[in-house]
């Protein structure tokens, strides 16, 4: 499987940004999706989960209430879209999959994609 993820950019503080990742899996369907990140010297974080059929959704806490993931099967693409961005949401995203379940942690996903820097300034 393999996984491009694009959208990534400069923003500034309380504003707006949109993420796509794109499956090369014609069965796109039968994984799990997810978006974690990985900032300067920090250890990679979960971000947002998807179960297969889009209709289970999980975020980290600090999450809540500003991104949303979603994801188009037929398309074979997972999108995350953030709002009201803040400083420390700067990092490097990376869209993941995984088969069966939702996944939380980082080290259950087996497919990633190159990741995509978004850098939010104050």
């Amino acid at each position: 499987v393999q996984l491009q993820a694009s959208g990534g950019g400069l923003v500034q503080a309380g504003g707006s940004l949109g993420l796509s990742c794109a499956a090369s899996e014609r069965t796109f369907s039968s994984l799990a999706m997810g978006w974690l990140r990985q900032a300067p010297g920090k250890e990679r974080e979960f971000v947002a989960a998807i179960s297969r059929s889009g209709g289970i959704t999980y975020y980290a806490d600090s999450m809540k209430g500003r991104f949303t993931i979603s994801r188009d099967n037929a398309k074979n693409t997972v999108y995350l879209q953030m709002s009201s961005l803040k400083p420390e949401d700067t990092a490097v995203y990376y869209c993941a999959a995984g088969p069966s379940q939702v996944k939380l942690r980082s080290y259950e996903y087996d497919y990633w994609g190159q990741g995509t820097l978004v850098t939010v300034s104050s």
